[in-house]
C-alpha cells in the first residue's frame, strides 16, 4: 500500500510529520511523493493563524478530488486543525476518512487499517504520551530540526497554541541527547533546536531552565558541527545563554527572538512580559558581546489598539536594533484568543499600509547589513542548484533554512551537497548574497 504525506506549517510540525513517517516505515508501508500513485494521503495540518487554516482546508479539498480522478482511496488529516476543531470537523468535512490530533501519531498505522476496512475514524485526543521513536528525516541530510519541548505557558492574548498544543512539556534531558546522537549518526551536521518557547526548556521537569546545559552536551556529540537556536523568548535570553552562544564554537552566532512589538502599551495588550527598554538593552548586549551575531525576530502590525504613534515606535525600534532577518505579520482575530474581545480594531487598509512601510524599512536595513559582507569570504554550506542562473545555492550562518536569505555562488570545481565552501561575496541582490567559491 502506497502512502503519501503532506506536511504543512512550521518546523515543529515537520518534526511531528517525521515521527509519523517513522511509524509508517516500521509498519511496512511504501512512501511515495507522487500524489497520483498514493492509496492513502495524510495531511499534517497547521491551524495557528487564519492563512494556515485556509491553506489546510484548500489542500484537503484539492487532494480529496484524487478520490474521483486518481488512485486515492483514503484521506487522513492529522495535527493542529483537527486538534483545534475536534468537536466540529468530523461532520463538516465528510471527504476525510480519519482525523488524528497532535499527540495521536502512534495510532497512524492502526487508523489506516481501520479506514481501509471501511471505518471512518475520529482518533483526536486519544493518545496522551508521545513515545520516543527515531524519525524519518525529510530535510536535506546536512541539517535537521530537534524539538525539545511542545506546548506553551506564555498565553499571549493573540495566540491559541496553548489551547491546541497544551501546557509546556519538555522532553527528558537524556531523550534530547539520544535524539541528537541519532541525528548525528545519520550524518546531520547542523542541529536546529526548536520549541514554542525554546528558552523555557526544562523548567517544567527540573524546576530550572536547562537550555544551556543541553546545548553544551549536544555540542560534545561526535558529528555535530553546528547548533542553531530558534524561538528564544527575549525575557529569558540571559547572560548564561549569551555566553554559551559567544563561547561555544559549535553554536551558530545566530538567534531567533520573537518580539511581536516595541510599544509598551501594545506589548501589555498582547500579554507579553518584556518592555521596549528591555528589548533595546538586550539587542545592545548581544551586539556588544557577539558583534557578528545575526538576529532574527518577528513583529506584528495592526494589533487592536495600535495607534499611529505605536506604529512609529515600532519603526524607530526596528531602525535602532537592526535585526538582519525580520518576519512581519498582520494581526487577525483568532477564534478563542482573548485579543478577539479587545476594542479599537485596526482596519485592513491601515494594517496593509503599515505592513508595506515596515517591509520597506526592513529591506533597507537587511541590505545595509548584508552589504557589509561584500568583498569578504563567508563560510557557506552548499544545499541546492539554481539551473536557470547556473549557480549553486547555500546558506551561511546568518540564515536558518526556508525562512532566511540564501547565498548564490559559482564554483570552478564540482561540489557535493552538504559540503562547506568558502565563498567570496561580491554582491547583494533581492536580499540574497552572491559570490564565487574560493
Amino acid at each position: 500500500m502506497k502512502i503519501g504525506v503532506i506536511s504543512l506549517g512550521c518546523d515543529k510540525n515537520r518534526c511531528n510529520t517525521e515521527t509519523m513517517l517513522s511509524y509508517l516505515v516500521r509498519g511496512d508501508y511504501e512512501l511515495t511523493n507522487e500524489e497520483s500513485e498514493a492509496d492513502v494521503i495524510i495531511i499534517n495540518t497547521c491551524a495557528f493563524i487564519e492563512s494556515a487554516r485556509k491553506e489546510a482546508i484548500d489542500t484537503i479539498f484539492e487532494i480529496a478530488q484524487l478520490k474521483e480522478y486518481g488512485n486515492l482511496k483514503k484521506l487522513i488529516i492529522t495535527g493542529c486543525l483537527p486538534e483545534k476543531y475536534v468537536k466540529d470537523i468530523f461532520d463538516e468535512i465528510p471527504e476525510v476518512d480519519a482525523f488524528l490530533g497532535v499527540n495521536d501519531y502512534p495510532l497512524i498505522c492502526e487508523v489506516i487499517e481501520k479506514t481501509m476496512a471501511g471505518e471512518r475514524v475520529n482518533a483526536v485526543k486519544t493518545c496522551s504520551i508521545k513515545p520516543s521513536i527515531q524519525r524519518y528525516l525529510t530535510t536535506p541530510f546536512n541539517y535537521a530540526y530537534l524539538m525539545v519541548a511542545d506546548g506553551c505557558n506564555n498565553h499571549c492574548t493573540y495566540c491559541t497554541i496553548p489551547q491546541i498544543r497544551g501546557k509546556y512539556k519538555s522532553k527528558e534531558f537524556n531523550d534530547v541527547l539520544m535524539e541528537a546522537a541519532e541525528l548525528a549518526a545519520e550524518g546531520v551536521k547542523e542541529i536546529i533546536l526548536v520549541a514554542q518557547d525554546l528558552t523555557s526548556y526544562g523548567i517544567d521537569l527540573y524546576d530550572k531552565f536547562r537550555l544551556t546545559e543541553v546545548i553544551e552536551e549536544i555540542s560534545k556529540i561526535e558529528g555535530v558541527e553546528q547548533i542553531r537556536l530558534l524561538y528564544c523568548y527575549p525575557e529569558k535570553v540571559d547572560d548564561n545563554l549569551i555566553s554559551t552562544i559567544k563561547n561555544n564554537p559549535s553554536v551558530v552566532k545566530y538567534i531567533d527572538i520573537p518580539l511581536q512589538h516595541s510599544s509598551n502599551k501594545v506589548l501589555k495588550l498582547m500579554g507579553r512580559k518584556g518592555t521596549h527598554e528591555e528589548y533595546v538593552a538586550l539587542f545592545e548586549k548581544l551586539y556588544k558581546e557577539i558583534p557578528q551575531i545575526a538576529i532574527r525576530s518577528t513583529v506584528m502590525v495592526g494589533f487592536p489598539g495600535e495607534t499611529e504613534e505605536d506604529f512609529e515606535d515600532l519603526l524607530k525600534f526596528v531602525d535602532q536594533v537592526k535585526p538582519i532577518n525580520l518576519g512581519v505579520f498582520m494581526y487577525s482575530d483568532e477564534e478563542d484568543a482573548p485579543s478577539c474581545k479587545l476594542p479599537n480594531k485596526v482596519d485592513e487598509e491601515t494594517k496593509q499600509r503599515r505592513y508595506d512601510i515596515l517591509i520597506d524599512k526592513l529591506s533597507q536595513i537587511s541590505r545595509e547589513k548584508k552589504l557589509a559582507f561584500v568583498g569578504k569570504p563567508l563560510d557557506v554550506v552548499y544545499e541546492d542548484i539554481d539551473y536557470d542562473q547556473g549557480m549553486f545555492i547555500g546558506r551561511s550562518y546568518i540564515s536558518a533554512p526556508e525562512i532566511d536569505s540564501l547565498v548564490f555562488f559559482t564554483s570552478k570545481k564540482p561540489l557535493n551537497a552538504g559540503e562547506n565552501v568558502k565563498v567570496m561575496i561580491t554582491d547583494v541582490i533581492d536580499d540574497n548574497l552572491y559570490g564565487e567559491a574560493l
